[in-house]
């Protein structure tokens, strides 16, 4: 699939391996994901030292600009909607997104909202090229 300017459209397999190839290169392993379809996360993690885990919910491209706010609205739903977890482990949660989508997240996702969920934005670009944004990122870049 392609855009109007020859660029791919970035899938959400691609976003999905490309968060999965980041972690394994920052001490994250034991992954859990599912297909297309399946219910629950796209992406489970545990840390390879700590007992911590990673929830992320991911989403691909869309044809037209229109469905890049939509990737980011229906992610940040779904990962809200998952974050039940028992209170004895620690849990992080994210939304791994295409950086079109990304970039409205950076502006639409309150850093007080991901304070308190201990929420991450992951974009992901045409090459594969992670960016991780935290609350503090976000607080940062929102002033």
């Amino acid at each position: 699939m392609k855009l109007n300017n020859n660029q791919k459209i970035i899938t959400e397999d691609f976003v999905k391996n490309s968060i999965i190839k980041w972690l394994s290169a920052n001490g994250w392993g034991h992954f859990q994901y599912g297909d297309l379809h399946d219910k629950g996360v796209d992406i489970k993690s545990k840390h390879t030292r700590y007992s911590r885990y990673f929830l992320i919910e991911v989403k691909g491209q869309g044809r037209i600009r229109q469905t890049d706010e939509v990737a980011f609205v229906y992610s940040l739903g779904q990962i809200i909607t998952r974050m039940k977890t028992d209170r004895t482990t620690r849990y992080y949660f994210g939304i791994g997104l295409p950086e079109s989508s990304a970039k409205i997240a950076l502006r639409r996702l309150p850093w007080q909202v991901a304070k308190k969920l201990l929420l991450y934005l992951f974009s992901v670009n045409q090459s594969g090229k992670i960016v991780r944004y935290s609350w503090q990122d976000l607080q940062k870049l929102q002033k």
